[in-house]
C-alpha cells in the first residue's frame, strides 16, 4: 500500500474516475445496442446523433481511442442508412 499522501489521493482519483468511465461506456454501448436493434429508420435517424455524441464525448475524455469512437460511428452511420 502506498505511503505518501499523494499516492494515497491518486488512488482515490483513480478509483473514481474509473467507476465514472466505466458508467459512461455502459451506458454508450447500451445506446449502440439500442440503436442496432432499431429497425424504424425514423427512429434510428433520432438515435443516430445522440449515440454519435456519446462515442464522441468517450473518445474526447480517452475512455475509448479517437479512431474506435469513428470506426463505430461510421458503422452506425451505415447501418441507419442502410434500413428502409
Amino acid at each position: 500500500m502506498a505511503n505518501h499522501k499523494s499516492a494515497l489521493k491518486r488512488i482515490r482519483q483513480t478509483a473514481a474516475r474509473r467507476l465514472r468511465n466505466r458508467y459512461y461506456a455502459k451506458t454508450t454501448r447500451n445506446a449502440v445496442k439500442k440503436l442496432r436493434s432499431t429497425t424504424d429508420k425514423a427512429e434510428a435517424k433520432e438515435l443516430y446523433p445522440v449515440v454519435s455524441s456519446m462515442l464522441d464525448k468517450l473518445a474526447k475524455r480517452n475512455v475509448i481511442h479517437k479512431n474506435n469512437a469513428a470506426n463505430k460511428k461510421s458503422k452506425l452511420a451505415r447501418f441507419v442508412n442502410a434500413l428502409q
